[in-house]
């Protein structure tokens, strides 16, 4: 079963007569375990039908459908079900600027309620290690690089072990290097553990290691490319 499914869907914002239309009739369905990025110029709805999918917002019209629940109309236990499951990477990292890198990612975990709390110290400095924060582990925010701190924020998104990752703009504030080396670990994520990753980005540096690249222009899909085995 594919973890995301979306069909005709539709979303305004404002009322009245500033309402105005930002998708239009989107269908689309996510395979387990790949990496899906979402291009297009700026306004074109990438951002908002990531946040629809990711339960950030409330589906007005039309049918998405995450892990087989529905959610229009679904209600807050469903919802906050439904983000235990997931794991969010945004542009601005939204680090707490008085917890250290390893408080901000054992947040993650304790948000998420998962593994055994006397081994999330453990996790945590395996995946701080992982993203290149092995000597940064108790550092605070302020002491760290802007690069730096999306690490820890990549981090705190993946310790849980997500089913699905939603991500917005997360090799934005990374070098090249850094960049590649995030996206190689989410394709990795998939083909291990079967790990969904939606990425919406503008950095053509990655786009080799997508298995499906979607283009959206004024909040209609406008082009669907996916990598042949």
């Amino acid at each position: 079963m594919s973890p995301i499914v979306v069909e005709c869907l539709n979303h305004w914002f404002g009322a009245g007569e500033v309402r105005k239309q930002a998708i239009y009739d989107v269908s689309l369905e996510v395979d387990r375990g790949s990496l899906t990025i979402l291009m297009g110029p700026s306004g074109s709805g990438k951002t908002t039908l990531l946040t629809l999918m990711g339960c950030l917002r409330e589906v007005q019209d039309g049918s998405v459908r995450l892990f087989g629940a529905e959610l229009k109309g679904a209600g807050i236990q469903t919802l906050e079900a439904m983000r235990r499951r997931l794991g969010f990477i945004f542009q601005a990292h939204n680090l707490h600027e008085s917890l250290t890198a390893r408080q901000n990612v054992l947040a993650g975990l304790q948000v998420h309620g998962r593994g055994d709390p006397a081994r999330h110290n453990v996790a945590v400095e395996h995946m701080l290690r992982l993203v290149g924060l092995g000597d940064r582990i108790d550092y605070l925010p302020g002491n760290l690089s802007g690069g730096q701190k999306q690490r820890v924020a990549i981090a705190r998104a993946l310790v849980s072990n997500p089913e699905v990752v939603f991500a917005d703009e997360p090799t934005a504030a990374l070098d090249h290097d850094s960049g590649m080396a995030v996206v190689r670990m989410l394709k990795t994520l998939g083909q291990e553990r079967g790990t969904t990753t939606v990425m919406v980005t503008h950095d053509n540096r990655i786009l080799d290691l997508a298995d499906r690249i979607m283009t959206l222009e004024d909040g209609r899909i406008v082009g669907d490319q996916r990598k042949t085995p």
